[in-house]
């Protein structure tokens, strides 16, 4: 199938996008990357009047540090992102994610905040910056405002967003040479994943432990350090707090199992 007619909007500005913003509100779709918003629109799961492309938005691609966190532009790549030297000083945890998005030829075209935009609960970034607790920062004629990770994704495929509102940076808070850790289950290796865990090291015995892929949006928890028998029963008592989470490719027993296997070899890597 293809989409249904649409008008196209190329700003020039940001303020130029959000006054089209509010002209449209939920009749309206922004564009950077596309590469999950023109899959929706061309099989109709999507309908739009209007497209605003923001991806030629020079104010919009840019990557820099900032208050100890490293903010990304709207339509800043996960390529282009992926080889920026910041990246892997300030935040080497999602330096260790990127490369499990998608495909080479889907990150040179889908944004970092794309995702983060789309919400899918087994996604890499948006568990990411849920882990880093990190933030996104939205602009509408009415100002701007910045939402934590956990108010902003607020279920499957849905944020908390307003139709007037465009995503214009998302905020990783630097987690510099913090033990750190990833891996993740998927049908083949771009895929998006089945189960993702995160881990990243907060004190001499402590994890904050981030599960993509389990619950409607990313689960966080936090692991006091311990001999095995310990991590193992507190990993057994946190899968039966996810969602139940299913689709077609895994069961919530099956995730849980994952879960189960998966976690203490990623929380020794962590904590080594």
């Amino acid at each position: 199938m293809k989409p249904r007619a649409f008008t196209y909007i190329r700003p020039a500005t940001i303020t130029e996008a959000v006054d089209a913003l509010s002209h449209y509100g939920e009749r309206a779709r922004v564009l950077a990357g596309g590469q999950s918003l023109m899959a929706m629109m061309n099989f109709r799961l999507v309908e739009v009047d209007a497209l605003i492309d923001i991806s030629r938005l020079a104010e919009l691609s840019r990557i820099r540090v900032t208050d100890g966190a490293l903010e990304v532009g709207a339509a800043v790549t996960q390529n282009q992102l992926l080889l920026s030297p910041e990246l892997k000083s300030h935040v080497p945890l999602l330096a260790e994610m990127l490369p499990w998005v998608g495909h080479f030829q889907t990150r040179n075209r889908g944004t970092v905040c794309g995702s983060i935009a789309h919400a899918d609960p087994s996604s890499e970034i948006p568990l990411a910056l849920a882990l880093l607790g990190g933030c996104v920062v939205l602009q509408s004629k009415r100002g701007t405002r910045t939402l934590s990770a956990d108010q902003f994704q607020t279920g499957i495929l849905s944020t908390a967003r307003a139709p007037d509102e465009m995503i214009v940076a998302a905020r990783f808070p630097a987690n510099g040479k913090s033990g750190h850790a990833f891996r993740e289950t998927s049908r083949r290796h771009g895929d998006f994943a089945i189960v993702g865990i995160a881990a990243l090291k907060t004190g001499a015995n402590t994890l904050r432990l981030g599960f993509g892929g389990v619950s409607s949006r990313p689960f966080i928890s936090t692991l006091e350090g311990g001999n095995a028998k310990a991590v193992t029963d507190e990993i057994e008592k946190l899968v039966w707090q996810f969602d139940g989470y299913e689709d077609m490719h895994a069961t919530s027993r099956m995730r849980r199992d994952l879960v189960r296997r998966m976690a203490p070899a990623l929380i020794e890597e962590a904590f080594a």
